[in-house]
């Protein structure tokens, strides 16, 4: 059975700094593509980060380039989101969300409507 299952979301001053954790069971997260995805109070789900390690794959959407990375442990099947340089813009409740053989830059442009599994989310709250 596929499961995500989303932790280190919380509360954090602008500036500052969370990492996420994906933790996949059920399949590897080498072999499929793993996003990242965020929906703030009132707006549509937004991609933000895709990896398919397998591809050396990697896509992040526009307004998080140069402040997130994404990665993934093979050993601990789990997949990270290190958020730097935090703005209230950033919070969300941010989900991820896995599938076979997909591109990563479909995986973010497309909002996740090509994903097949999800987390239940982690809450991510940037304060002014």
């Amino acid at each position: 059975e596929v499961q995500l299952v989303e932790s280190g979301g919380g509360l954090v001053q602008a500036g500052g700094s969370l990492t996420l954790a994906c933790a996949a069971s059920g399949f590897s997260v080498d072999d499929w593509t793993i996003g990242w995805y965020r929906q703030a109070p009132g707006k549509e789900r937004e991609g933000v980060a895709a990896i398919n390690k397998r591809a050396d794959n990697i896509y992040y959407t526009d307004s998080v380039k140069g402040r997130f990375t994404i990665s993934s442990d093979n050993a601990k099947n789990t997949v990270y989101l290190q958020m730097n340089s935090l703005s209230p813009e950033d919070t969300a409740v941010y989900y991820c969300a896995a599938r076979q053989r997909a591109w990563a830059r479909v995986a973010v442009v497309t909002g996740g409507n090509t994903m097949h599994y999800w987390g239940r989310g982690t809450l991510v709250t940037v304060s002014s």
